[in-house]
């Protein structure tokens, strides 16, 4: 299995793809982690701050009265999904707000983007950026994957490579706002590969075998990830199987997965401060991808037990995974 996951939605994208056994490609932190050492201090988001010259320490360290508001967060968070994440508002908040292992850093303004990138010996040589439609705390309506180029992001994050990734070969997703970098990765987004597609997927296996990047880009089109958000105070049935396979049929839907479990507490999972993810509509069509959330909104029930039974996905034109 040359993709290394452990959530069972992503079976679908990555199963059926053929790789040599001894090659091993992350699609989660924790792996990629394990996997890089020599590139892994990327991961502490307080040093790709410092290493920006953007403003940013510990929370033991208070900033300048005139920086406020300040972002706060987590050193490290492999598991993601902006956890412990916060916009911090003046001084007196942060002192009440002071945790081991947080650092303050910057406000930054304007577009949030999430950008994977195909690296050879620290070289950028393939891009592709999404982003995200916020609804609030933390929380995307959708993500937009955008068939068009973004010189200023590319510039920026391959330059920053350059001198910062010397020798790495791989997968690398960015998130920027406002073209500074925010956090990095050393794996691609694994949400949305399906949109991607199977041909992308065999050169991502090509790169990590060979060390080279063969992939033509020219037909891409705008594509969407629709996310479908519940309660974290509140449990969950999974949808029943006839339901995931009608929302995988609305005509411009990729793929659906249900990135839940029914026998654990939503408040355990990484998820945002202001929500918890139900479901994911992968499509080429953003009316198509509200379609199909609204199926499964309908079919997902809050429920008062939590009756031990794993997750199922679904995906458009192929079988279902139980």
């Amino acid at each position: 299995m040359p993709f290394i996951y452990s959530k069972p939605w992503r079976a679908q994208f990555f199963d059926h793809i053929k790789c040599p056994e001894d090659v091993f490609i992350p699609t989660e932190d924790c792996d990629a982690w394990q996997l890089c050492p020599e590139h892994r201090w990327v991961y502490n988001k307080l040093t790709i701050a410092l290493a920006q010259d953007l403003q940013a320490a510990p929370h033991c360290v208070l900033p300048p009265k005139a920086s406020y508001p300040v972002f706060s967060k987590p050193l490290m968070n492999l598991k993601g999904m902006g956890a412990g994440s916060r916009v911090i508002p003046d001084e007196a908040t942060f002192l009440k707000s002071l945790q081991p292992g947080h650092f303050w850093c910057t406000l930054l303004k304007g577009r949030h983007v999430s950008t994977d990138a195909a690296f050879v010996n620290g070289k950028m040589v393939w891009s592709r950026h999404t982003t995200g439609v916020p609804i609030s705390d933390g929380m995307f309506d959708f993500w937009h994957l955008h068939k068009e180029t973004m010189p200023e992001i590319e510039d920026w994050c391959g330059s920053w490579a350059r001198k910062h990734l010397t020798g790495y070969t791989g997968m690398v997703n960015f998130e920027t706002i406002g073209g500074k970098i925010i956090e990095m990765h050393l794996r691609f987004t694994p949400q949305w590969a399906d949109l991607y597609g199977d041909r992308w997927l065999n050169a991502v296996v090509r790169l990590y075998v060979d060390k080279v990047w063969e992939f033509d880009d020219s037909s891409r089109i705008d594509q969407y990830s629709v996310i479908l958000w519940g309660s974290q105070q509140r449990s969950y049935s999974l949808p029943p199987a006839a339901e995931i396979f009608r929302a995988a049929a609305v005509p411009g839907v990729s793929s659906i997965q249900v990135p839940f479990y029914e026998n654990i507490d939503p408040t355990t999972a990484s998820n945002p401060p202001g929500g918890f993810r139900l479901a994911i509509v992968n499509s080429y069509d953003l009316e198509a991808g509200r379609k199909a959330t609204k199926i499964l909104r309908e079919a997902i029930k809050e429920v008062d037990t939590e009756p031990h039974v794993n997750g199922i996905t679904g995906r458009a034109a192929c079988s279902c995974h139980n």
